[in-house]
C-alpha cells in the first residue's frame, strides 16, 4: 500500500518526525542542499533574465536518486523542510529534482518539532510559495554576482585566493573602520570629585559633585562613526590642579541635604530570543561563536535523545526575527510560574512583543522551548554541556520574559556645600520578579544610603577626587558586530555565522581577547572596495538591498526588476574598477635558501594558500616548496 512521503533536511529532524505519524507515512532526509549554482563559473546568465544553472550536487546524487523511487511510488509528498526562505527554496528545489507531479506536492511548516504542531502542518498543508522561493533566488543570484566579478580581480591585483561578498564586506569595513577610529582616538583628561559624608542615621558612602552655581560638571560627548553613535562621558573638571582648587574651596563648606527624593522603579524583562538576540546574548553570557550557537540551537530544534522518550525537539526554529509567542506557549508559562514561584510572580496579563522589523517573516514565532515544563534539570543528562547551557539561555530567556516586572525602591539626595551640589543616590530591590530567574545587570543592584531628611547637616569625611581618560569605542566583539549589522538591516541575522567565519579563515580579521582585529590583507581589500566599489560596503545600500529582497517574498516587486536595477550600474562599476584599480601585490620576501634546481636564491611569495618558497629565477625554473619551520613564524 503506498504511502504519503514527508521529506524533511536532517537525519535527527527525520527521526523526531517519524515517532509522531503512523504507518501510512514514511519519512526521508534530503541531507540539506540539494542543488546550488555551478561551483568553478558563474552559472547566470544575465543575459536572459538573469536564468541561474543549478547542478545536482555531487554528494546528493544517490540521495536524488533515492528519493525520485519513493516520491514516484508515495500517494502524497510533503515536503517539510525549515520555513525559513532558504527552506522555501530547498523545497522548491526538492520539487523539481525528484520529478514529483505538482498535484501531489503539498508544503507544510512548523515552528517546533511537536505532535501538535506536526499535526496542523499536516491539516493546513499549502502549494511551494514562489515569492519566496524567488527572493531567496534574487539574494543567492546577488551574492553569486558581487562575490564571482569582484573576487577574481581581487585576485589579480592583491592575491589570489581573496573574496569580496555583497554583506561580508560590510562587516569586514566595519571591523576595519572601528580599528582606525580606535587607533586615531586622542585620549582626553578628565577628573571626578566625590565626597563621603556622615549623617545623623549612617554614612553616604558616595555623594558626586554634578554642578557648580549654573555650570553643570557632567556632559556627555557624541563621537560619530562608522555604523554607530558612541557616548563619552567627561567632565569640566580638566586637570588635577582645577580639582584641587574645587577641593580646597569645599572644605570649609556646609553641607546640607536640600532635596530627598524617594520613588519606585520598574524593570520590565527582555523579550524571548529571536536570532540576533540569541546570538548576541550567548556570546556575552557562553563566550559562543554565532556559528557555533546556530550549530547548537540546530540541534535543539531537531531533536534531542531523551531516554525512553525518544527524539525530542526542545526549541522552536532558531532562524526567526519574530517575538511572537503563541498564546498556548504564554498560558503554559503562566501556570509553570504560578505553580514553581507562586501568583505574586504572574504578571497582570500575558505579555506580547511586537518586533521592529517591518517586514518580519523569517518564521512566526520567538525562539522558546516546545515545553516550559522540561525544565534544564530535568533533561540536563541527557544533553551536551553546549546544549545544556544554550537550552538553559533559551528556557530562562522566554520563562522571565512571562513574570512580572522587578521594583526597586529608589531614593536620591541633593546635598548643598555652598555653591556646589552632590548627589547621592542608592536603591534596593522590593521585588526580584523575573530576575529570580533571569539576571540582567544593568549597573549596581544594591546602593544603600542612610535614612535623610530635607534640611539635614552632613559632616564631610573625607574626599575622593579620580582621574579619568575617556575611552576609545571599543573594538567589536562577535556580539556587538551582529547587533550592528541587524541594526543597520545588513543581512539576515541566519547569515551571519557563515559572514562572520568566512573573514575569519579568509584571513582578513583575528580575534584576539574576544575582539575583531583587522590584519594588512583586510585594511587593503577594504580600502579598494571603498575607492572602487564604494555601494558595496556602504550601509545605506546593503539595507536597501536587503529591503528589495523582503518586497520579493511578499509579492511586491519582481525579482528580476531587483537584479536589473543592481547589475547594470554595477557592471560598469566593475569595469571602470578592471581599468583602474592599482596591482598592489606585494613584491616577493628574500630568504638565504638557495634553489636545489638551479642554484638561485628562493624568495617567499603569497599565494592562494598562503605563504611559500618559490625560486627567484621564475619563469625559468619554477621550483617551489613549503617554508621551512623557522620561516613560518614570520608569516
Amino acid at each position: 500500500m503506498a504511502k504519503s512521503l514527508v521529506i524533511v533536511e536532517s537525519p535527527t529532524k527525520a527521526k523526531t518526525i517519524d515517532k509522531f505519524l503512523g504507518e501510512d507515512y514514511s519519512v526521508k532526509s534530503c541531507m540539506g542542499h540539494i542543488r546550488e549554482l555551478p561551483q568553478y563559473s558563474l552559472g547566470v546568465d544575465v543575459k536572459n533574465k538573469f536564468t541561474p544553472r543549478y547542478e545536482i550536487l555531487k554528494a546528493k546524487r544517490g540521495v536524488v536518486k533515492d528519493l525520485r523511487t519513493v516520491v514516484k511510488s508515495a500517494n502524497n509528498v510533503y515536503i517539510a523542510t525549515d520555513q525559513d526562505r532558504e527552506g522555501e527554496a530547498i523545497a522548491w528545489h526538492l520539487s523539481v529534482v525528484t520529478r514529483a507531479k505538482p498535484e501531489r506536492v503539498r508544503r507544510i511548516c512548523f515552528h517546533e518539532i511537536t505532535k501538535e504542531a506536526l499535526e496542523e502542518a499536516l491539516k493546513n498543508p499549502r502549494q511551494i510559495d514562489m515569492r519566496i522561493v524567488n527572493a531567496q533566488q534574487a539574494r543567492r543570484i546577488l551574492d553569486r554576482l558581487v562575490g564571482y566579478r569582484i573576487s577574481p580581480l581581487l585576485g589579480k591585483k592583491v592575491r589570489r585566493g581573496l573574496s569580496a561578498g555583497r554583506v561580508q564586506s560590510v562587516a569586514l569595513r566595519l571591523i576595519v573602520e572601528r580599528e582606525r577610529e580606535t587607533k586615531s582616538f586622542c585620549q582626553q583628561e578628565y577628573w571626578t570629585i566625590a565626597a563621603e559624608l556622615k549623617g545623623k542615621d549612617g554614612v553616604i558612602s558616595e555623594a558626586n559633585l554634578i554642578q557648580e552655581g549654573n555650570k553643570k560638571y557632567e556632559r556627555s560627548k557624541i563621537l560619530h562613526l562608522f555604523g554607530e553613535d558612541y557616548k563619552i562621558r567627561v567632565t569640566n573638571i580638566e586637570d588635577e590642579g582645577q580639582a584641587a582648587r574645587i577641593i580646597s574651596r569645599l572644605k570649609d563648606a556646609q553641607y546640607q541635604v536640600v532635596k530627598v527624593k524617594r520613588s519606585q522603579r520598574k524593570r520590565s524583562p527582555s523579550p524571548p530570543f529571536m536570532t540576533s538576540t540569541l546570538q548576541q546574548e550567548a556570546s556575552q553570557k557562553l563566550g559562543l561563536s554565532v556559528e557555533d550557537t546556530m550549530k547548537v540551537a540546530q540541534q535543539l530544534y531537531e531533536g534531542i535523545q531523551l531516554g525512553e522518550e525518544g527524539s525530542v525537539g526542545l526549541i522552536t526554529y532558531m532562524r526567526t526575527d519574530s517575538l511572537n509567542v503563541s498564546s498556548s506557549a504564554r498560558q503554559e508559562a503562566m501556570q509553570f510560574v504560578a505553580g514553581q514561584f507562586g501568583k505574586e510572580y504572574q504578571p497582570p496579563q500575558p505579555r506580547i512583543y511586537r518586533t521592529k522589523a517591518k517586514l518580519a517573516q523569517e518564521a512566526h514565532e520567538a525562539i522558546r522551548p516546545t515545553s516550559v515544563f522540561r525544565t534544564p534539570e530535568k533533561i540536563g543528562k541527557f544533553l551536551s554541556s553546549l546544549q545544556l547551557k544554550l537550552y538553559n539561555l533559551v528556557w530562562r530567556r522566554f520563562l522571565a520574559s512571562q513574570m512580572a516586572d522587578a521594583l526597586f525602591d529608589t531614593v536620591s539626595a541633593d546635598i548643598t556645600a555652598g555653591d556646589y551640589l552632590f548627589r547621592a543616590s542608592g536603591q534596593s530591590i522590593k521585588f526580584d520578579g523575573f530576575m529570580k530567574i533571569y539576571a540582567e545587570p544593568r549597573g549596581q543592584e544594591d546602593v544603600e544610603l542612610p535614612h535623610l531628611v530635607e534640611g539635614e547637616i552632613l559632616t564631610l569625611e573625607r574626599f575622593f577626587p579620580k582621574q579619568h581618560f575617556t575611552q576609545p569605542p571599543p573594538r567589536y566583539n562577535m556580539a556587538s558586530l551582529v547587533r550592528t549589522l541587524e541594526r543597520h538591516g545588513a543581512g539576515r541575522p541566519s547569515t551571519y555565522a557563515p559572514i562572520i567565519s568566512t573573514i575569519l579563515r579568509r584571513g582578513y580579521v583575528v580575534l584576539r581577547n574576544k575582539r575583531f582585529h583587522p590584519e594588512e590583507i583586510g585594511v587593503v581589500v577594504t580600502d579598494l572596495l571603498i575607492r572602487h566599489f564604494p555601494d558595496i560596503v556602504d550601509l545605506g545600500f546593503t539595507a536597501q538591498m536587503e529591503k528589495n529582497l523582503d518586497e520579493v517574498a511578499v509579492g511586491r516587486r519582481e525579482w528580476v526588476s531587483v537584479l536589473e536595477e543592481f547589475y547594470q550600474p554595477f557592471s560598469e562599476t566593475l569595469t571602470l574598477a578592471a581599468a583602474k584599480m592599482r596591482i598592489i601585490k606585494p613584491p616577493p620576501e628574500p630568504t638565504d635558501q638557495v634553489c636545489e634546481l638551479c642554484g638561485h636564491s628562493m624568495v617567499i611569495r603569497e599565494g592562494r594558500y598562503g605563504r611559500f618558497l618559490a625560486c627567484s629565477y621564475f619563469p625559468k625554473c619554477r621550483n617551489t616548496r613549503s617554508l621551512p619551520r623557522e620561516l613560518v613564524g614570520d608569516s
